[in-house]
This record gives C-alpha cells, sequence and structure tokens, in this order.
C-alpha cells in the first residue's frame, strides 16, 4: 500500500495550509495510514489515491480550519464521514472541543479508533444528529459532502450558536435566521467553495 512522506504530505498541503507545523504533519500522515488500511477492507472514502486524499480531505477541511472563527470553542462534524473536516479541524486547533457526528456504524467505528490511535480528545456521535439533546449547541457546525443539503441545514441549524461551515459546489438555500457570506473559493478546485453563515 503506496504511502507518502511528511515532507510529500506538507508539500501537497502548501496551497491550503502554507508551513503546516511539523506535529500538524505528523498527525496527518497517521491519520492518512489508519485510512488507507480501513479503506482497502471497508468503504470509508471513494478517493483512493492518497495524494487525492491529502489535497481534497485534509487540504480542503484544513482551509475551513483557518476560516474558523478565532473564538470558537465547540464545534460539530455534521455527518462526518471518515472524520473530514471535522478531524484535521481538531489536529490543527487542538483547543476546539471537536464532536463528530456520523450515523453509519462502519464509518463512527473508524472514527473511534482514529480518535484514539491521534490521542485526540474528540467525541463521536455514533447516531443521527437529530437524536442528540435539544440542551446541546455548539459554536459552529460544520457540513460537507452530505447526501441532503436542504434537509442537513434543518437539521444543523438549531444546533448552531453562531455559525455554519459548509463545503459545498454550489451556495445552497439559506438557512432563516443566518446570514450568508461572501462564498471563500477553495484552492485547486473549480467548483468547490467555502461559505459562512452567521447567526443573525
Amino acid at each position: 500500500m503506496p504511502t507518502l512522506s511528511e515532507a510529500e504530505i506538507a508539500s501537497l498541503l502548501t496551497p491550503y495550509l502554507p508551513n503546516a507545523a511539523p506535529v500538524v504533519v505528523s498527525q496527518l500522515s497517521l491519520y492518512l495510514e489508519l485510512l488507507l488500511k480501513w479503506n482497502a477492507r471497508t468503504n470509508l472514502t471513494a478517493i483512493r489515491d492518497p495524494e487525492e486524499i491529502v489535497r481534497r480531505h485534509f487540504g480542503e477541511s484544513l482551509f475551513a480550519g483557518q476560516h474558523l472563527a478565532p473564538e470558537i470553542r465547540t464545534l460539530l462534524d455534521f455527518g462526518s464521514g471518515a472524520g473530514f473536516p471535522g478531524l484535521p479541524i481538531a489536529i490543527l486547533r487542538p483547543e476546539i472541543a471537536v464532536t463528530l457526528a456520523e450515523s453509519q456504524n462502519k464509518k463512527a467505528t473508524f472514527l473511534r479508533e482514529a480518535v484514539r490511535t491521534l490521542g485526540l480528545p474528540v467525541e463521536v456521535w455514533a447516531g443521527r444528529v437529530e437524536t442528540m439533546p435539544k440542551t446541546i449547541q455548539f459554536h459552529t457546525v460544520t457540513l460537507r459532502a452530505v447526501d441532503n443539503m436542504a434537509a442537513a441545514l434543518s437539521s444543523a441549524a438549531p444546533l448552531a450558536e453562531k455559525e455554519l461551515l459548509l463545503l459545498v459546489g454550489a451556495p445552497p438555500i439559506q438557512p432563516p435566521g443566518f446570514t450568508l457570506r461572501a462564498p471563500i473559493p477553495i484552492p485547486g478546485t473549480q467548483t468547490s467553495i467555502l461559505l459562512r453563515a452567521t447567526r443573525q
């Protein structure tokens, strides 16, 4: 199974995160190794090429992480899948209490293993976001590559105290009570944008 050196990972990340700290690259290297191993036997991501995983999954997630509000303390990654963008954000911004919500059992199992391997204080919610206690709120809720964006937004919006952060191909319907900021083009792609929606 071909993998990448830390120097190669750092180089691939340059457009998204110039001068990535060695500790960030080192943890991403571990994450990549684990993801490739699991992906060989269970379908966590359709992207199989290590360089593409670093660019599309790690790079785009880290790019989003740099656009979070400085004062953020809690974050929910809605429909986390194999951990994007939540896990790279947790690696980049360890002071944020990150929760990964994933209802598919095999993906939630992988997330728990990744969190354990990386030694991150990250929570995994192995269930539908709709089943979370109604009292829970997060400063920011992230959504990326969710199946039904309109439905996901209606579930995610009540959980976001301050902001929704969306990695999308086109601006979605504006969630009620939020103001959409100007879209930010994501490096290395013609089709994806980063969109911040702040609570009014």
